[in-house]
């Protein structure tokens, strides 16, 4: 298993790489929306996930947003310029949702003789 403290370590590197990197060649574009990252609660549980999010949450000095009443995600987000760091845990109902969506997938392509890219049943 890969030590925690190394993998922070090397993100923060290549944070401050990347950084140093841009502000030297201002000839590499960057998105004016800015960069997002996200990082994901794993926990076995709901309760769990959330208590995760609301650990991140407070250590960033910020509310949860809980969307999950409406089929949602559970997250703490805060933002530093155009950098937003998100963390977000995904109910276990709203991922059963989204695996039962995903099993109709190989049901449906498209058909290349109408000439177009909309999708038609198989």
């Amino acid at each position: 298993m890969t030590d925690p403290h190394s993998t922070r370590a090397q993100v923060i590197t290549g944070l401050r790489q990347l950084a140093d990197y841009l502000d030297s060649h201002s000839d590499v574009p960057v998105s004016e929306f800015g960069w997002d990252l996200l990082i994901c609660a794993r926990e076995e549980t709901d309760a769990a996930g959330m208590a995760e999010v609301d650990r991140i949450a407070a250590v960033l000095g910020v509310q949860v947003s809980d969307c999950t009443a409406d089929g949602g995600h559970y997250m703490a987000i805060k933002t530093f310029g155009r950098i937003t760091y998100e963390a977000v845990y995904i109910p276990t109902r709203r991922r059963a949702a989204h695996r039962a969506l995903m099993s109709y997938a190989d049901c449906f392509g498209t058909d290349d003789t109408h000439g177009d890219d909309s999708p038609q049943a198989a």
